[in-house]
């Protein structure tokens, strides 16, 4: 009581501590569940190996291995699916060109093969090299020395192209030219009732074979060459797209799975029209073996895939390296067939460039078509 007769409230001792106290546990239980909340939610997706991750926390973010939870039987059960679909797509061009009539001027083969270019620009430009910069971009490398590394890797690609297809034309060029001599000239030419000898007019040839192998200076290069190189690209493409599929945690697998159902359908029947286009030279059996192993090495990286899958870590140094140099590497290639062996030689040397409007109208809306779809799929894998 005060000396004035009022009364004074006494404070218990602690009790102020206690609400200072209560009043800063509130408080971190605010933070704790704000913490909580950024964490839950973070929206998480997979684009390749590289997880990105909106929302939350940023300092959640982990470079070590995080275990995930995978349905293997279900990934085991689908490495056939994928088989049988990329053996359908690349198969399907070259059967059609055994087994029935069709010839150069044939609407079918026009849309494939236009809509196949579109699909192998876009694969190295939306695919490849977008990988191949994200991987380099991933914070568990750390910033890189060289900023172009991946614009670099791609360019030896394209140029490490160019040798082979200039080396192995030189070479069949000076194989023809030895040959030459040993051919008896009565077949290729006539003689005249004067004597005189002139060259035999040769019909043009239309056959699915001659598809795309005229050029402006009337060499004839061995394009099983280019299609190899093609294939060399899509190779290193497809086995790096089996692993990623099968090491993508259940949230997303089914997402993925479906994208490349569709990119390894379109891209095979890509590589199937310029396998069946191959000149008369190359073997059936040449051919087969070649589709072969574009059938196999998918599923063949899907099955490395369930084997790394207890022990794979997308975020590891010499993993990100790996994949990054690969995807650089294979998008150069595919730029080079894309847009020199494809593109610009049906355009402006092949059968595109004399065609009729109707033709230029069908292949230039094909040709559009793959880039788009192709870019479509981009937005996932």
């Amino acid at each position: 009581m005060a000396s004035d007769g009022t009364e004074v409230p006494i404070a218990l001792e602690g009790t102020d501590h206690t609400d200072e106290a209560g009043h800063e546990d509130h408080e971190d239980h605010d933070h704790d569940a704000e913490a909580e909340a950024g964490i839950s939610g973070q929206n998480c997706h997979f684009h390749g190996t590289v997880e990105h991750c909106t929302g939350g926390s940023s300092s959640t973010t982990t470079c070590e291995r995080v275990d995930r939870d995978y349905n293997i039987g279900l990934r085991i059960g689908l490495i056939f699916v994928i088989l049988v679909t990329s053996g359908f797509a690349v198969f399907a061009p070259m059967l059609i060109e055994r087994f029935s009539k069709m010839t150069l001027n044939s609407v079918v083969f026009t849309i494939l093969k236009q809509f196949g270019t579109g699909i192998i620009i876009s694969t190295a430009f939306v695919h490849l090299l977008t990988h191949a910069e994200m991987q380099f971009a991933n914070e568990c490398l750390g910033p890189l020395v060289y900023e172009g590394t991946t614009t670099a890797i791609a360019m030896a690609g394209v140029l490490l192209s160019f040798f082979v297809e200039y080396i192995g034309n030189r070479l069949v060029a000076r194989r023809n030219a030895c040959a030459v001599p040993a051919v008896d000239s009565e077949q290729f030419s006539e003689t005249s009732p004067k004597g005189s000898t002139h060259s035999a007019p040769s019909p043009p040839d239309t056959s699915i074979a001659a598809l795309g192998h005229a050029h402006s200076n009337g060499m004839h290069p061995d394009s099983h060459f280019s299609v190899a190189v093609m294939e060399s690209g899509i190779v290193f493409h497809s086995i790096l797209i089996g692993i990623t599929l099968n090491v993508t945690p259940n949230s997303y697998f089914a997402t993925l799975f479906i994208v490349i159902l569709f990119h390894q359908m379109f891209e095979g029947l890509a590589l199937g029209t310029r396998i069946a286009a191959l000149k008369s030279s190359t073997s059936f059996l040449t051919k087969i073996l070649m589709a072969g192993i574009f059938t196999l090495i998918t599923p063949i990286g899907m099955a490395i895939g369930v084997g790394v899958l207890q022990h794979f870590n997308g975020n590891d140094p010499a993993t990100i390296v790996s994949i990054g140099a690969l995807d650089a590497l294979s998008a150069g290639i595919l730029l080079w067939v894309g847009l020199v062996e494809m593109l610009a030689h049906d355009w402006m040397w092949g059968d595109m460039a004399g065609a009729g409007l109707m033709k230029v109208f069908v292949g230039g809306f094909s040709l559009v078509a793959g880039l788009v779809l192709m870019s479509v799929l981009g937005k996932w894998a």
